[in-house]
């Protein structure tokens, strides 16, 4: 074994092993919309459920390169309201592309020709393309560490899903097709799947 001491470790250095370690990372590609009604669409990795009753999603955002706070984040914070649309192998391409630096005066969604939907509980607009929607409301924001990081907790408010992957009771996640995160440039199909019984 390589054992590594965090003592005196790099951001940069953690934040490659744990995006190498922490594998396969689910993406929450979030809508969230600016007091000038300028729709933000940008995926996130660090990202997954945190409770049931009620349904609650967390995301951490970190601040950008230049120590400012994402457009995503800014939102989140002045509206308290966002949407988290789950990425698939389909929409990969584009989801990639909407990780770029945009200026917040600039939607990503029009760039990109990405379809845009009302939401029904929120104000904030839900991607078209994805099979999942979950119309979230902020519950708390959580830093962490030393500032870099921050913890986004939305409430799901309502749920939209796609008939071709929802037959009223179950989610079909092979239907769905998801995408992944791994480390470095790469991502990640659901590949082969295993089931075993509850002990």
């Amino acid at each position: 074994m390589i054992s590594l001491s965090c003592e005196g470790m790099s951001s940069s250095d953690a934040y490659k092993l744990l995006t190498g370690s922490v594998v396969p990372r689910p993406i929450a590609w979030i809508s969230t919309q600016s007091a000038d009604k300028i729709v933000n669409v940008a995926p996130f990795s660090s990202f997954n459920y945190v409770a049931h009753s009620p349904p609650m999603l967390a995301v951490n955002i970190t601040l950008t390169d230049s120590g400012g706070i994402k457009d995503t984040a800014r939102n989140i914070r002045d509206t308290g309201e966002f949407v988290v649309n789950i990425a698939t192998r389909a929409t990969l391409d584009v989801m990639h592309e909407s990780s770029a630096e945009y200026s917040g005066d600039v939607s990503e969604a029009e760039e990109l020709g990405i379809t845009l939907i009302p939401g029904q509980r929120v104000s904030v607009p839900r991607l078209a393309v994805s099979p999942i929607q979950m119309e979230c409301k902020l519950s708390q924001i959580v830093p962490l560490g030393t500032g870099v990081n921050t913890l986004y907790i939305g409430e799901v408010v309502m749920f939209h899903l796609s008939p071709d992957i929802y037959n009223g009771r179950h989610i079909d996640s092979v239907a769905m097709d998801p995408i992944a995160r791994l480390g470095g440039p790469l991502y990640a199909a659901l590949g082969e799947i295993f089931s075993r019984k509850r002990p």
